[in-house]
């Protein structure tokens, strides 16, 4: 049942920073406020006065009130109506002729008549009956009840090495995203040596022309299964991404929890269901600066410190080019093992470009540096010893070296 609440009135916080608190500190702190969920508001602002030319506006908001489609949405409101009234002009947006509760409605009706079967039946033939857990090699044994603290770590991809993927995307009757999505999970078969990797991928789900405006939310995630046998080639997974990625976004209405409660998977406090790592790919530019009468207003890149999931893949889309980016539960990996693994990706989409049809176990993920150094630096068994002794003689002259347990070598050795 759908109550829908009056307005309430709307009150601005407005603080300064207190003395020897930092910005990242203040926004963190109220990022971990938590929200009231009877009572509300769902969103809550805050401006912070850092000087007098210049202060961070904090928008919080819980995601069961909107999702990341709408975060430009609300951003392109406020901007069209800051520089209204800063020049006395009254805005006024058009009319939405579809509202969330709408939505609401419509979705249950939909699913009632029938397509909540149809999808279902999709996906439980799709994934099966066994729900593997990914197993990554990690820094430390997963803890028995999932740790969210979370860390980041960039990845540079330069022009050169994403116009040659791109190309390679084309040729291969491709998008963008389906590579990188093929090369990623290529990236954690040859990490976890299985053979059936499952990687979750969020979806907008605004499949209605009436949504498009909306703030709400409508983001689902759906379960994008890779089998690789040994003879598998990256061009063969390529095709078997791409079968799935379209029959995915044919039934991409199922909402997750119920296709949770449909498989039944062996539910553990350790980690998530259905699958354990993300890959989240954006085809447009984010935090875009902007100009308005008096004022100049950026995006602030904040440094999340929590992590839903093992591992998440983030790429990002743009006219400049694509950003990556790795964020990892600090729980299971250490900063160094994540970037080993981020340079192994960077050589596996390397070697992609240059033979998109070589074997999945034959791409490459070891760059020159760390090949020589498995091969040659940690592989240095020569040793200069005394060539005019035999071999138990340099045995006891080991044995009275040491002085450990040299009775029983001694004996041994005779």
């Amino acid at each position: 049942m759908q109550v829908i609440h009056p307005a309430t009135p709307f009150v601005l916080a407005v603080e300064t920073l207190a003395p020897g608190e930092t910005l990242e500190a203040s926004i963190a702190a109220e990022v971990r406020r938590p929200f009231d969920l009877q009572q509300g508001p769902l969103l809550r602002v805050k401006l912070l006065h850092l000087d007098e030319n210049r202060h961070v506006l904090v928008l919080t908001q819980h995601h069961s009130v909107s999702d990341g489609w709408s975060m430009p949405i609300m951003v392109d409101e406020l901007v069209r109506f800051y520089a209204g009234f800063s020049q006395g002009r009254d805005i006024a947006l058009d009319p939405l002729p579809f509202q969330y509760a709408d939505y609401a409605l419509w979705q249950r009706q939909w699913m009632e008549a029938g397509e909540q079967q149809r999808q279902l039946a999709y996906w439980t033939a799709q994934l099966g009956g066994e729900q593997p857990v990914l197993e990554l090699p990690t820094d430390r044994p997963r803890p028995a009840i999932q740790q969210l603290a979370g860390a980041r770590c960039p990845v540079a991809l330069d022009s050169a090495l994403v116009d040659r993927l791109k190309a390679v995307a084309r040729e291969q009757g491709v998008t963008l995203f389906m590579l990188l999505l093929a090369s990623f999970q290529t990236l954690l078969q040859r990490h976890s040596g299985q053979h059936d990797i499952r990687v979750g991928v969020p979806v907008a789900n605004r499949t209605r022309a009436e949504t498009e405006r909306l703030i709400g939310f409508f983001v689902n995630t759906q379960v994008l299964k890779a089998e690789f046998a040994a003879d598998t080639t990256f061009s063969q997974l390529l095709q078997q991404v791409r079968h799935t990625a379209l029959q995915a976004q044919a039934h991409q209405e199922l909402p997750f929890e119920q296709l949770v409660e449909a498989l039944q998977p062996q539910r553990s406090l350790s980690h998530s269901p259905l699958f354990q790592v993300m890959f989240n790919h954006q085809a447009e530019a984010r935090g875009a600066a902007r100009q308005l009468p008096g004022l100049s207003v950026e995006v602030l890149a904040a440094d999340s410190q929590s992590a839903q999931f093992d591992l998440t893949l983030n790429t990002v889309e743009h006219a400049a080019g694509l950003e990556a980016e790795l964020s990892y539960a600090t729980a299971l990996f250490d900063a160094s093992t994540i970037e080993r693994l981020a340079k192994h990706w960077c050589t596996l989409l390397q070697g992609i470009c240059i033979d998109a049809d070589q074997r999945i176990a034959e791409l490459p993920l070891l760059d020159a540096e760390e090949r020589r150094q498995i091969l040659v630096e940690w592989n240095q068994s020569q040793l200069d010893y005394p060539r005019g002794q035999c071999l138990p003689a340099l045995i006891e002259a080991q044995v009275r070296a040491t002085r450990r347990r040299s009775r029983w070598c001694l004996l041994t050795c005779r």
